[in-house]
């Protein structure tokens, strides 16, 4: 009996390494992730691609996750598998090494379809690992969590600018070893998820019954949800894929440059995704959600018509702001169906995959098409989607009627 009082006690004891971990892990894979639109400069010379092109290997990528991750995380609801998180990253190391060495955008397309595949199995379960290392505190939990990501992001046009341009397109594969050492501690990970006991199926009881809320205001919520991310990931795209197009074009930097400021702005993303969570815990996710996505619109609208400083201050705003608000919308939708988190982990990193490769791949028509210049100044609209969160019933309320 005293064993079984004392394995929880070593579980919560070690939570804030296990949550320190995951999110390491998740620095590293998405910063090999964050390598391909980085090095974007270097294939379009390269390989001569167009904007089109280009935006095709982000939307392959980010396609494949969205496709994938909502089905993995259900398949884990239902039988959990602690040691999938190193599958998942070898496969991102595999996916990194074809890029590397691909000889023609056929192989490009091959070596960014691996990337997407690693992403799917990664995130669901991770994000998983993170709400039980939590320790109740779940938005906190989820910001730790998605500022390793969002860092790593941030990394790659630094790596980019600093070691792969001058070295060439083979020089991705010295981050191998960073695969190699992630696989390691999620191999950890796994054998902490399964001897703590939390390797088996979440209880099925109605997410309708535990909110005291229906079943039509759940499905309208999620949908309300969804259309958030879909402003969220569809204006990150115009950033991710193509700011360092848009400050050469219309400043004349260099590439060099260009990708620093670029760092910048994701740096700014990675430092604003540690408020959202622990702010939501305090004051509710609904007005997290209210403040990060209408909040930027201001910004948005004047960014695309000032001069150099102020729009790199302004990217500073924007991506602080706005990436608050994905941690308060997992863990709000979370809360909309409890034990179900494996899918609804999956349901929005893999609809923010779709909706940032899609937006990739239009946004890049729409530049070939018209300017990149235009680009901008139509995703400045982007945030008034952010009106709709009017519609989010107050979980936390509707939880209280309830008991």
């Amino acid at each position: 009996m005293s064993e079984a009082i004392a394995a929880p006690s070593r579980a919560r004891a070690g939570a804030p390494l296990v949550l320190g971990a995951i999110s390491v892990c998740h620095l590293l894979n998405d910063m090999m992730q964050s390598l391909l639109p980085a090095i974007y400069p270097l294939l379009k010379g390269g390989f001569d691609l167009s904007f089109g092109q280009l935006g095709m290997l982000t939307f392959t990528y980010q396609a494949l996750a969205s496709l994938l991750q909502p089905v993995v995380g259900q398949f884990t609801d239902r039988r959990p598998m602690p040691f999938s998180l190193p599958v998942g990253m070898a496969s991102t190391l595999v996916g990194l090494l074809t890029l590397a060495y691909a000889p023609n955008y056929a192989t490009l397309i091959a070596g960014s379809a691996l990337l997407g595949i690693g992403s799917s199995i990664f995130h669901p379960e991770s994000s998983r690992i993170a709400r039980l290392a939590s320790g109740g505190q779940h938005g906190l939990a989820q910001s730790v969590f998605q500022v390793g990501g969002n860092f790593g992001s941030s990394l790659g046009p630094l790596i980019a600018a600093f070691f792969v341009v001058p070295r060439g397109q083979t020089s991705l594969a010295w981050f191998s070893l960073a695969a190699m050492g992630g696989i390691a501690i999620l191999s950890m990970l796994g054998h902490w998820y399964k001897t703590q006991g939390h390797a088996r199926p979440a209880p099925r009881q109605g997410a309708a019954e535990q909110t005291g809320l229906s079943s039509r205001q759940i499905k309208r919520a999620i949908a309300v949800l969804l259309a958030l991310i879909f402003s969220k990931y569809f204006y990150l795209a115009s950033f991710t894929s193509y700011y360092i197009f848009y400050l050469m074009h219309r400043f004349g930097v260099s590439t060099k440059t260009a990708q620093v400021y670029l760092f910048v702005f994701l740096a700014a993303a990675a430092a604003g995704t540690v408020i959202g969570g622990p702010v939501g815990d305090r004051i509710g996710r609904k007005a997290v959600i209210w403040g990060s996505i209408l909040g930027i619109l201001p910004f948005t609208l004047v960014l695309p018509y000032v001069g150099l400083p102020a729009t790199v201050m302004l990217s500073v705003i924007v991506g602080a702001v706005l990436s608050s608000a994905f941690s308060a919308i997992v863990v709000y939708a979370q809360e909309l169906m409890p034990g179900r988190v494996g899918m609804v982990s999956g349901l929005f990193f893999g609809f923010a995959f779709g909706m940032g490769g899609l937006g990739a791949a239009l946004l890049g028509v729409l530049a070939d098409w018209t300017s990149i210049d235009f680009v901008y100044r139509v995703c400045a609209f982007l945030p008034l989607i952010g009106l709709m969160t009017a519609l989010l019933p107050d979980v936390e309320t509707a939880r209280g009627r309830r008991r």
